[in-house]
């Protein structure tokens, strides 16, 4: 087994960037849902309710997030606070059901142009020093993901789908629908639900269970344009969790527990005990 796909998301469900390599710090994959759109009460806004996220293609570097948009010019926007520059307000941030999370305003020329993106009033926010939000109970942390870490997927997982789509006569569905960190080749289909633990190059992950699938995974992540009800029927059909069958599963969550390693296409994937 092998990595065939790393993927970060530096805005919270806005489009992602494909890697060649990565590096893991504290959070995850190094980067990967560091800012985050939210109203003007701190509540985080996700493709699920404001598709139009979906139009926002991003750009990483060592100093800055580009933002760009069909409609909009690009915008830049510093990953940390430049040092010649006074500290930027603080925002508590509403997270599913964490409350407090404490993140930095991205300034007045973010808010318009997410606000000019959603047609209502919206500001960007990011991580900062304050920002601390714990997963689990071993002294792990993650960013703005919507619960872990990392998400990994199989490409045999994906084809197991694909099949029962076209054998339905419904049309197969893209791996960015379910917009993972890393992608497995030369696994069974749905192998990842069964790993403890992991090794994925020189890094060691526990697994943190399945991924519970939403209506992102109808969603065009190009366009934006909603497919109907698949992939989600189809899953219905068999991947309902069998402790909360409201739950539909695609892809594991993994917690990194190497803090500091470099993740590269073609890494060797070995479960751990």
């Amino acid at each position: 087994m092998h990595v065939t796909g790393l993927f970060i998301y530096p805005v919270k469900s806005c489009r992602g960037i494909s890697l060649s390599e990565s590096s893991l710090d504290a959070l995850g994959l190094l980067g990967d849902r560091r800012f985050l759109v939210v109203d003007d009460q701190g509540n985080f806004l996700t493709q699920r309710t404001h598709v139009g996220l979906v139009s926002v293609a991003t750009a990483l570097d060592a100093t800055h997030l580009t933002l760009t948009h069909p409609q909009l010019p690009p915008l830049k926007i510093p990953v940390v606070t430049p040092v010649d520059q006074p500290s930027p307000p603080v925002v508590s941030v509403t997270l599913w059901r964490t409350t407090g999370l404490i993140a930095e305003d991205c300034g007045a020329a973010a808010s318009a142009w997410f606000s000019d993106v959603l047609q209502q009033s919206a500001r960007l926010v990011r991580i900062g020093p304050a920002f601390q939000r714990p997963v689990g109970d071993l002294g792990d942390f993650t960013a703005f993901a919507d619960g872990y870490p990392l998400l990994a997927i199989s490409e045999a997982s994906l084809a197991n789908l694909n099949d029962r789509l076209v054998g339905a006569g419904e049309e197969p569905v893209p791996m960015d629908r379910f917009r993972p960190n890393v992608v497995i080749a030369g696994s069974d289909a749905f192998a990842e639900d069964n790993w403890p633990r992991v090794r994925i190059g020189e890094a060691v992950f526990r697994t943190a269970g399945p991924c519970a699938r939403c209506i992102v995974t109808t969603t065009d992540q190009l366009t934006g344009q909603r497919h109907g009800a698949e992939p989600l029927r189809t899953l219905a059909r068999y991947r309902r969790d069998p402790a909360t069958p409201t739950n539909l599963n695609f892809g594991q969550n993994l917690i990194n527990e190497t803090k500091s390693a470099r993740l590269r296409i073609g890494d060797p994937v070995t479960p751990l005990d």
